[in-house]
């Protein structure tokens, strides 16, 4: 999925939802791959008493690696998640390897 600076920017406080139309929260940030110009992970705000925000308790949300967005136009559409896949994949992304 091909994304340009203006809905880059446009991205920032959109509604998240999963391909089953569970809420998760909102767009808080955007991971960048600056060496490769794409987009890493979506920062995901969890709002109080949506699906995200009952799968993290008390944390403030997650970084969902950029491979789970099928869709963004007015709302962003994820695939829908269990706690299980966004941990390790959540993981993944810490872990790679950084140059400098």
């Amino acid at each position: 999925m091909t994304i340009t600076i203006k809905e880059f920017s446009e991205m920032l406080g959109k509604d998240v939802f999963t391909d089953k139309g569970m809420f998760c929260g909102k767009v808080a940030d955007v991971q960048v791959d600056l060496r490769r110009f794409r987009v890493r992970a979506l920062v995901i705000e969890a709002v109080r008493g949506s699906y995200l925000s009952e799968l993290v308790g008390g944390k403030r949300g997650i970084i969902l690696p950029y491979q789970f967005v099928q869709s963004i136009g007015d709302i962003v559409i994820i695939r829908h998640f269990s706690p299980t896949a966004v941990e390790s994949k959540s993981a993944e992304v810490r872990e790679e390897p950084r140059e400098e």
